[in-house]
């Protein structure tokens, strides 16, 4: 569990110095380089300070967004298979998500969500929200570039 991103850095595949993770809420004792803003330090975050950080860490450069979806708290997502008390609000991340069409967004995807603990479809519309936003990001990125 987790475990993948170690080896995906060992590998290559993961550049440390502009990779962040946002939202972790377990004990996490190597970083492997990688910037992580904790669940706990997100609550006393504005919205535009995470998506600046998510800026500065990714430098301009073509960025690839992954979005586990355990990363909300699971009031709002309840729906995984690893739910873990203390995340942020779906409101908190969709306005995160709002405020990123300044980075170089090249691929995106939402995952982990488990449809047979989904409560009501919570889970699944948070998901299906944030791969809307991605969507219109990338539809407003196509209208700044003229294509």
């Amino acid at each position: 569990h987790g475990s993948f991103v170690g080896r995906a850095v060992r590998d290559g595949v993961i550049d440390p110095d502009r990779s962040i993770q946002i939202g972790i809420r377990t004990h996490a004792p190597e970083d492997f380089g990688i910037r992580i803003l904790y669940g706990y330090e997100l609550e006393d975050m504005r919205a535009s300070d995470i998506a600046y950080a998510i800026a500065e860490r990714t430098g301009g450069r073509k960025t690839y967004v992954t979005f586990d979806i355990d990363c909300l708290d699971p009031a709002y997502a309840p729906g995984t298979g690893t739910p873990v008390a203390g995340g942020p609000s779906s409101a908190k991340i969709l306005s995160v998500l709002r405020q990123m069409g300044h980075i170089d967004i090249v691929g995106a995807d939402v995952v982990e969500v488990a449809p047979p603990y989904d409560h009501a479809d919570i889970t699944a519309i948070a998901g299906s929200t944030v791969a809307q936003h991605y969507l219109g990001l990338l539809a407003a990125k196509r209208q700044r570039d003229g294509a």
